[in-house]
C-alpha cells in the first residue's frame, strides 16, 4: 500500500482543480497487479467534473484491467472518496469487502477502509443480470 499512496501523491501535482483548489490523486491497483494513476479535472461546469479515482479506473479499463483491489486517494485532508466513485469501484469488484481503500493527507496519516464499510447499500454488479 505505501507505493500506492506515494503514486498518488506523486500525481496529485498534475490534478487540475482552478475552481476548488482541492487537489486529488488516486493510485488504482487491479487484481493482475497493475497500477493506474489518476487526478481530479474540474470544468467550469461542475457536472463535467471527473474526479481522480475515476479518472484512475477508466484508465484501468482502457488498458484491459477491469478488477480492483486495492486503491489510494491522496488530499489535502484525508477526504475519503464521493458516492459517485465509490459506486464505480462496485463496478469493478467481486467482493466489496476485499477491496482496500486508503484516505491519506498531506501529513501522510492513512485512514484505511474496505469498500464495503464506505457504500454498504450501493448497487454491485453481482446483483444484475448483464446482457452483452
Amino acid at each position: 500500500m505505501e507505493e500506492l499512496i506515494r503514486l498518488a501523491f506523486e500525481i496529485r501535482a498534475r490534478a487540475y482543480a482552478p475552481y476548488s483548489g482541492y487537489r486529488v490523486g488516486a493510485a488504482v491497483e487491479g487484481a493482475d497487479g497493475r497500477v493506474f494513476t489518476g487526478v481530479n479535472v474540474e470544468n467550469m461546469s461542475y457536472g463535467a467534473t471527473i474526479c481522480a479515482e475515476r479518472s484512475a479506473i477508466v484508465k484501468m479499463v482502457a488498458e484491459g484491467s477491469q478488477r480492483i483491489r486495492r486503491i489510494a486517494v491522496a488530499t489535502k485532508d484525508g477526504g475519503a472518496p464521493c458516492g459517485i466513485c465509490l459506486q464505480t469501484m462496485l463496478e469493478f469488484c467481486d467482493h466489496p469487502s476485499e477491496v482496500e481503500i486508503v484516505a491519506v493527507n498531506e501529513a501522510l496519516e492513512p485512514h484505511y477502509f474496505q469498500l464495503s464499510q464506505l457504500i454498504p447499500h450501493g448497487f454491485h454488479s453481482s446483483e444484475v443480470r448483464r446482457t452483452e
